[in-house]
């Protein structure tokens, strides 16, 4: 469910017509809901009510300031893959000790600035990254808590771009090596094994590979235990899946994933971790565009909108499904439409053969379930400008990431002394 519905003819976000944030702002922009993120958030929180859970966020869903801190303000943690995120976390009021740092490449100096902050737990994907933190919080006088991100070898049958728990893939520890590197962990300065940890994947809609890969870690920490560390921890990431379409997408729902969580590994009275991404802002955000031309080809009719590639990338990278409305409903006949951007690249395109209602120059349109992967993946590409983000509550909205000039974007490039 979200909050962005048909009233007296056109789309309103929560209480704010569409058409007048785009008389303000201009085309194209995202725009959030806050009741959407809030529904969402409370929904996936409230299955695990009564358990020693922790929601950490992954801000690599949508990095906004104004989102983490709608999230933090509800009492989300933070999953963090970088230095930036990390200090985005931070600033927006989520605790370090609410944070979990991940990430295949950690630098020296990221781990300092991490280990200075204080956050909850690093999650280690390698034994040279293993010495490396070991050495960082040595050399600091400090101690850092870990978790190994574990793969389990588990197809999460999900796209192969974003499929992570199989054994071809660059993440994680392979889980038959788990226990030698948790033995050479517990021998090292500056760390404190405490967890297990794994993510297999992003957008799944079936709950068995879930099943499958928590009940190989079940076994795992079993082993663990039996070793004699002290397994306190156990994060296991995000990945449930949004429908994108609605009639070809049934992804389970929250509850249904927490109780099947709660089933498998309940037992083992750890902390259970929940990194969830996508599914709590990626129907709370849409992306809205105008029509620039009507194109007649030999065999195709095309949609040109000023949105492109550059601001939304999932549909080229992916060939991801995003439903796409008329901003008003004329309600006329369908057409079958190309819908596409202005970029100089045939895969700036954003659907083949899609049918909607008639439209012209000028009309909106709203590419629907954006508000993950969207702006946070957009780019300058063609010297485009980077689009603004609003945020709605209820009758109120707010620009929280502006529209910059051309100037703001040329300006970032500088002429060496022989050119000037």
């Amino acid at each position: 469910m979200d909050h962005f519905d048909y009233q007296q003819g056109e789309i309103y976000v929560e209480g704010v017509p569409v058409t007048a944030i785009a008389e303000q702002v201009g085309t194209p922009f995202y725009c959030y809901s806050t009741e959407t993120l809030v529904r969402h958030y409370n929904v996936f929180s409230d299955v695990f009510r009564g358990h020693d859970f922790l929601l950490c966020y992954a801000l690599k869903a949508n990095s906004n300031q104004a989102i983490i801190k709608s999230l933090a303000n509800l009492g989300s943690g933070a999953d963090v893959v970088s230095e930036g995120e990390l200090r985005r976390a931070l600033k927006a009021g989520i605790a370090a000790e609410k944070i979990v740092y991940s990430g295949v490449a950690k630098t020296q100096e990221e781990m300092a600035f991490a280990l200075e902050k204080g956050i909850l737990q690093f999650n280690i994907e390698s034994e040279p990254e293993l010495h490396q933190l070991s050495r960082v919080a040595d050399g600091m006088g400090k101690v850092a808590a870990i978790a190994f991100r574990i793969n389990p070898d588990v197809d999460a049958r999900t796209h192969a771009k974003i499929s992570t728990g199989k054994s071809e893939n660059k993440f994680g520890i392979p889980w038959t090596s788990a226990r030698a590197i948790y033995a050479k962990a517990a021998a090292l300065p500056g760390i404190r094994v405490q967890g297990v940890d794994l993510h297999i994947g992003s957008q799944l809609t079936d709950l068995a590979p879930f099943e499958e890969a928590f009940g190989r870690i079940v076994t795992l920490i079993e082993e663990l235990r039996a070793d004699g560390h002290e397994i306190s921890v156990l994060d296991l990431g995000g990945g449930l899946g949004i429908p994108y379409d609605q009639a070809a997408e049934k992804p389970p729902l929250p509850l249904e994933y927490g109780e099947m969580v709660k089933r498998i590994v309940g037992h083992l009275g750890c902390k259970i971790i929940i990194e969830p991404g996508r599914l709590l802002v990626g129907n709370a955000g849409i992306l809205v565009s105008k029509v620039i031309f009507l194109k007649y080809g030999e065999k195709r009719k095309f949609l040109i909108i000023d949105a492109a590639m550059n601001d939304l990338i999932r549909p080229s990278m992916y060939e991801a499904y995003h439903e796409i409305v008329a901003v008003k409903d004329t309600g006329g006949p369908l057409s079958a439409y190309d819908v596409v951007g202005p970029v100089c690249e045939t895969g700036d395109t954003f659907a083949v053969r899609r049918d909607l209602p008639g439209l012209e120059t000028g009309d909106l349109v709203a590419i629907r379930s954006a508000g993950a992967y969207g702006a946070v993946m957009s780019s300058t590409y063609n010297t485009r400008r980077l689009i603004p983000e609003i945020l709605v509550k209820g009758t109120e909205y707010a620009i929280v990431r502006p529209r910059p000039s051309y100037d703001d974007i040329i300006g970032l490039d500088k002429m060496p002394k022989w050119l000037d």
